[in-house]
């Protein structure tokens, strides 16, 4: 089943790691093959990275958009979500880690992103952050 992407005027996004622009009018970019694509709103820079859960999303973002060096990515996930998962308590939050790592295991890196920012969610709603920098709205 193709991907269809609707782009606003100037969007950007990543395609199988490169940064494309779509011009000054809507456009529709249907994929018709398996793709890493990120839009440039779920896209993190590494200094962005700076709370438990951002630090969780990094390394799994780098998986999915260089499938290919993944592996280097990997141990820095493991790491994260452990030290998360060792502050949390809310069983909630804990089996949505245990679903990020399983998704991960299995290299479905994007459905591990769109539960990274369900716990990147949890955590500015604990933290009192009144907005996330990545769009928790899938």
């Amino acid at each position: 089943m193709p991907l269809k992407l609707s782009l606003k005027p100037g969007e950007k996004f990543v395609l199988n790691g490169a940064v494309v622009q779509n011009g000054d009018r809507r456009g529709v970019l249907l994929l018709q093959n398996k793709a890493s694509v990120l839009r440039e709103k779920d896209i993190m820079q590494a200094e962005e990275a700076n709370t438990p859960s951002r630090r969780i999303y990094f390394p799994v973002m780098m998986m999915y958009l260089d499938e290919q060096n993944a592996g280097a990515w990997h141990e820095e996930f493991v790491r994260r979500l452990q030290e998360f998962m060792g502050a949390i308590s809310n069983p909630q939050v804990l089996a949505e880690c245990v679903n990020v790592s399983k998704h991960v295991l299995q290299r479905e890196y994007y459905k591990a992103l769109v539960l990274c920012r369900k716990l990147i969610e949890y955590e500015d709603e604990r933290l009192g952050h009144v907005a996330s920098s990545l769009s928790t709205s899938g």
